[in-house]
């Protein structure tokens, strides 16, 4: 892909498909006309991501930059082993999303902007380690917080991405990060992805290690109806606590240490 030279210094936003950063992008069009919206298209995403993308793409007017890596999960896959992505070893961030990103940038000089709320003191999101990259924070230094995030979205006419009724989080549809009940969302919402999810597991026979995208339990084991009652069976005693509403399911994803690239 051709970098754009026009500019002495180029302006990026990287888009997830999520909530904060098509916000963002909202709240950054008529300040940075040259803006460049672009998204790290892993070949893995929920079909609601693709929509939601080309309904910001329309609002915007102008084209978001799709990214793709060089090679599919599947190959990274192989590469690796048969060892899943993990917290501890995120490979699928570093190949599926960092590498295109820091391949398009190249070393022009480039301003990213990042959408992370001036409520989230406890988020740093990806920092590149490339010289030529500057990140910005528009939210933090305008002081925006989680309600002008939403108001964004409402006044736009976007609204939320439609996966936000069953899921916390932006990302490739086998996330590692999901809880149970929203792998259970996926299987009644796109069965076709649960089984395509459940072939990257594999049991190894000679040394007896598993590799599933849950610690305690396979998809196929997940999938059992008895154990998909129990699980909604237990997220429904949780919104009857008051712990599970959606507007705290859509903040789960930034309590705990997920890739900042697929969630900005």
């Amino acid at each position: 892909m051709t970098e754009p030279t026009s500019n002495p210094q180029r302006h990026i936003l990287s888009l997830s498909g999520g909530k904060d950063s098509t916000a963002l992008a909202i709240y950054m069009r008529d300040k940075v006309p040259e803006m460049e919206y672009i998204f790290c298209d892993t070949g893995e995403e929920l079909p609601e991501t693709y929509d939601y993308l080309d309904r910001l793409e329309a609002y915007l007017g102008k084209p978001i930059v799709r990214l793709n890596p060089d090679r599919p999960f599947s190959h990274y896959l192989e590469l690796y082993r048969g060892v899943l992505p993990d917290s501890r070893t995120r490979w699928c961030t570093r190949m599926l999303k960092i590498k295109p990103f820091e391949k398009y940038v190249g070393d022009a000089q480039a301003i990213s902007y990042i959408a992370i709320r001036s409520d989230e003191t406890h988020r740093k999101g990806y920092i590149s380690t490339k010289p030529n990259l500057h990140a910005v924070y528009p939210f933090i230094e305008d002081g925006l917080i989680k309600r002008d995030v939403f108001k964004l979205l409402e006044d736009s006419g976007l609204g939320i991405p439609e996966y936000y009724e069953w899921r916390s989080r932006s990302g490739c549809y086998f996330c590692f990060y999901q809880q149970r009940r929203e792998w259970v969302g996926l299987l009644e919402r796109h069965p076709d992805l649960y089984e395509k999810a459940k072939t990257f597991e594999k049991f190894d026979e000679v040394t007896g290690r598993r590799f599933t995208w849950s610690m305690k339990e396979s998809l196929g084991e997940l999938a059992e109806p008895e154990r998909v009652e129990q699980i909604k069976a237990s997220q429904l005693r949780s919104k009857e606590q008051g712990s599970a509403a959606l507007l705290d399911l859509l903040d789960e994803q930034e309590d705990d240490a997920s890739c900042m690239v697929c969630h900005l």
